[in-house]
């Protein structure tokens, strides 16, 4: 009895273990659906590995589907102590997308202990990791980005066109003042503003004929940041604060306050320069900008009952040329920190500099849509406008995508330079035709999906009657394409993208009819020598069979089994007999009811299909013709 018992346990560890290396395959193919189905038989049969149970949470995981994924990636991390640092991360994003912070935060810990210090458990604790790597990565975003040309020695911000005319701060030497005062926080001479004729040839930006704006705006102190109306005839600048005698006061850390100054256009030359109604003597205001309308000016200051360092707030512009009371931009925009360099786009986009919000480095670019919706939450620009150091002075045509931005990430000369940038979304085509194997006659209705490197389906679509399909997909990236239709095999084809924008890939696709008039083709099973046991490569096939038959309800089926000539007639009557059978009870176990198997059949070497009889000498190519399998339709099923 004992020795009945055991036998039976090993045929059943058995199956349950060919089972799994059938879901593997599926897996393997991405058909995730399929491998869940049958690891989740398998866990049923009493097989709760660390391999299937973690199989299963990747099934459901690159299906989206956090729910079942957590599910099982929970039963893998309470039961296997050591198991890998990857399923722990993908349980805590899967708990986070259901709102189980508390659960996730408890297996950050754990995750920091099998990795080590200063891996991703640790910055887990900090900055949500998903969202670091997202700031960080330009990958699908492409920024032409480039130093302009006309930098010089000394730290240089604030780009600003309006009408074809570049203006920027820098302490370069000007002909209106050639013995330049140094400012003694970093020794480099005071800000002056200067102009340019800004044009573009070939998407080359080139800035030419630059002079200084003239004395009634330049001083001996700093100017910097401007902002100019839609009609030209209105500048606002920031001023260091002077007083009556024109003379810089500072405090005793040698900093001295801003102020916004408005100027106005006299013919052709800035004048009438006046000093803002809402500046003061003991906080800085600085750093115009103008709505879209230009009825609203934003700026920066430090002004008592702030959120933190510096904070923008906003101020209406009346008819009447006076304006309204300040008003903080709130909370959503500004922090304990130092936000600052406001810029408002064509399209009303809020774009500033912040320390006080999540960042890669020191100040980071942000834009925000505060000024459509008041609870809009800020968004990082990412790398790389940003860095691990200051950038900043932002600004966009948000009809074209270009702009200028400031940093001082090059570490060598560690000063501001002004960046000229075009946004670039690099993207390809992968296009093609979906075919018939058999007659290569494009497939017109064959859905074809794309699948991501991780194996997540991003897209799908049905081909059209010319049997074309296509895909827009980013630059630089891994694919796979499956094509599929029903009652055909899926062909497979992995498709890796290049880096040129708007290149075109041609990927064709094959898929291969499953029923041919009245028969139901697959390729060739295999059987172990002198063995009628279903291996796992033979039942890998046989689940299309299975398929097949649960697409069409009301098909019924008989199975044959053949051999070659080799062996006794008599024997390989009696195992192509056992086969048969065995490929018929497979196909019931996978849920095919019985009654629609009309019969499993083994005619030995009976029906060859060529010469190769008992004594003539043939090829294994030959023989191999005679060894097969047959799915014959029986009935009109549809």
């Amino acid at each position: 009895m004992k020795k009945i018992i055991l036998i039976i346990f090993v045929l059943s560890n058995s199956l349950i273990f060919s089972q799994v290396q059938v879901a593997d395959k599926f897996f393997r193919d991405y058909a995730y659906i399929k491998a869940s189905e049958l690891y989740e038989e398998a866990v049923k049969k009493g097989d709760s590995s660390e391999h299937v149970l973690t199989r299963l949470g990747d099934c459901y995981y690159n299906n989206s589907n956090t729910q079942q994924a957590a599910l099982w990636y929970g039963k893998a991390v309470n039961k296997y102590k050591d198991i890998q640092p990857e399923v722990i991360y993908k349980y805590i994003q899967s708990l986070k997308s259901l709102g189980e912070y508390e659960k996730a935060n408890k297996l950050i810990s754990k995750l920091r202990e099998l990795e080590g210090a200063n891996k991703r458990g640790n910055e887990l604790e900090v900055l949500d990791f998903s969202k670091y790597q997202e700031l960080s990565s330009t990958e699908g975003v492409y920024i032409k980005y480039d130093p302009l040309e006309i930098n010089s020695e000394f730290s240089e911000f604030g780009a600003y066109v309006h009408d074809s005319t570049f203006y920027f701060a820098s302490p370069r030497k000007s002909d209106l003042s050639k013995k330049k005062k140094v400012y003694k926080w970093n020794e480099e001479p005071f800000l002056d503003l200067f102009s340019a004729t800004l044009s573009y040839q070939d998407d080359k930006v080139n800035i030419t004929d630059i002079k200084p704006l003239p004395k009634a705006i330049n001083s001996d102190y700093h100017e910097a940041n401007i902002a100019i109306t839609k009609d030209g005839k209105t500048m606002y600048f920031t001023r260091d604060n002077v007083d009556d005698r024109n003379k810089i006061s500072y405090d005793k850390e040698g900093t001295s306050y801003l102020k916004i100054y408005k100027a106005t256009k006299v013919g052709n030359t800035w004048g009438n320069v006046v000093d803002l109604p809402f500046n003061d003597k003991v906080f800085s205001t600085g750093h115009p900008a103008l709505s879209a309308d230009d009825k609203v000016l934003y700026f920066v200051s430090d002004r008592e009952g702030g959120y933190g360092g510096t904070d923008i707030y906003s101020v209406e512009r009346k008819a009447s040329g006076t304006y309204g009371e300040p008003k903080n931009l709130g909370p959503k925009v500004n922090t304990s920190g130092r936000e600052m360099f406001p810029f408002v786009a064509k399209d009303s986009t809020l774009y500033f500099s912040s320390d006080g919000h999540i960042s890669l480095g020191l100040l980071d670019i942000f834009k925000s849509d505060i000024l459509k919706d008041e609870n809009a939450e800020p968004e990082n620009l990412g790398a790389p406008f940003n860095s691990r150091f200051d950038d900043f002075s932002f600004y966009i045509d948000s009809e074209k995508e270009k702009g200028f931005f400031s940093s001082n990430r090059d570490e060598e000369s560690n000063i501001d330079v002004m960046y000229q940038f075009e946004t670039i979304q690099c993207k390809q085509t992968i296009k093609g035709i979906v075919y018939n194997k058999l007659d290569a006659i494009p497939e017109a209705e064959a859905t074809v999906k794309i699948l991501n490197e991780a194996g997540i389906e991003i897209d799908t679509i049905t081909s059209n009657e010319k049997g074309e399909y296509s895909f827009e997909v980013d630059c630089e990236k891994k694919y796979t394409l499956i094509a599929s239709k029903l009652d055909f095999r899926e062909d497979i084809q992995q498709v890796a993208t290049s880096k040129i924008h708007e290149d075109e890939i041609v990927q064709d696709l094959y898929i291969t009819p499953l029923i041919i008039r009245n028969e139901i083709i697959i390729n060739p099973i295999y059987f172990d020598f002198d063995k009628h046991n279903i291996r796992p490569d033979a039942a890998y096939e046989l689940e299309n069979i299975v398929t097949v038959m649960n697409n069409h309800p009301k098909m019924h089926i008989k199975i044959e089994a053949h051999t070659d000539s080799r062996g006794k007639d008599e024997y390989n009557m009696v195992l192509s007999d056992r086969r048969a059978k065995a490929t018929r009870d497979y196909i019931i176990s996978r849920g095919i009811d019985a009654s629609r198997i009309q019969s499993a059949i083994g005619y030995g070497e009976s029906q060859l299909l060529n010469e190769c009889s008992n004594g003539v000498k043939c090829s294994e190519e030959k023989h191999q013709e005679n060894r097969r399998s047959k799915f014959l339709i029986t009935n009109t099923y549809d």
